[in-house]
């Protein structure tokens, strides 16, 4: 199963988290043990869980490495999904404990890092779905990421970029709706804050070219 989610890893990356409904019955066939369905269920979802991960941690090829372990732990714990139609919120609820376990890992005894005040920067290299925007805003971008806080970078990435609902994003973190409220409000402050000073050196730089 590892070998065959490796094998389509680099399918589908554009994948909207909107995926079809799964009227095709995938989850329960995945779970009789139908490695086809599984494959179906990767395929479709790996895309938007990456775009997820890179986002919290700022590194593609860790991003990579844990797309796999969350996937994997996902057709171990088949049997204890019920509802199709949560499926990418359940998806990605394992991606984020992924991605926090291997934070805590990484930086375990170093007590000046931690989630909540900072990861990895971007490792310069423009993802599949940001293929049009520059190295250098994708590296501001992350790196303005990294320092908000745990819950207010959940809330950016999964609302903003991944569109989601308040609902979703519920099911996914455990907050209440009005918390979410709230620390998207903060985060959305402090991105604009962060990232003021590098957009008024490129709005400078393009006036000075003009």
């Amino acid at each position: 199963m590892i070998a065959e989610l490796q094998l389509a890893q680099g399918a589908d990356r554009d994948v909207d988290c909107g995926a079809p409904a799964l009227e095709d019955g995938l989850v329960a066939r995945a779970r009789s043990g139908d490695s086809d369905a599984f494959h179906t269920i990767f395929q479709r979802y790996s895309g938007p869980v990456l775009g997820f991960i890179y986002h919290l941690l700022g590194n593609r090829t860790l991003a990579e490495e844990l797309l796999q372990e969350t996937f994997v732990r996902a057709y171990r714990r088949l049997p204890t999904i019920r509802d199709e139609r949560l499926l990418t919120t359940w998806l990605f609820g394992i991606a984020r404990n992924v991605a926090r376990e291997a934070v805590k890992e990484k930086y375990r005894g170093l007590r000046h890092v931690a989630l909540d005040s900072g990861l990895a920067v971007a490792d310069g290299r423009v993802r599949p779905d940001a293929a049009m925007i520059g190295a250098e805003a994708e590296a501001e971008m992350s790196r303005a990421l990294a320092g908000l806080k745990e819950d207010q970078r959940l809330v950016f990435v999964l609302k903003l970029l991944h569109e989601m609902s308040y609902e979703e994003i519920a099911r996914i973190t455990g907050s209440s709706i009005g918390k979410l409220k709230t620390d998207l409000h903060r985060a959305r402050l402090e991105m604009r804050r962060k990232l003021a000073p590098y957009l008024r050196d490129r709005t400078s730089a393009a006036g000075g070219e003009s």
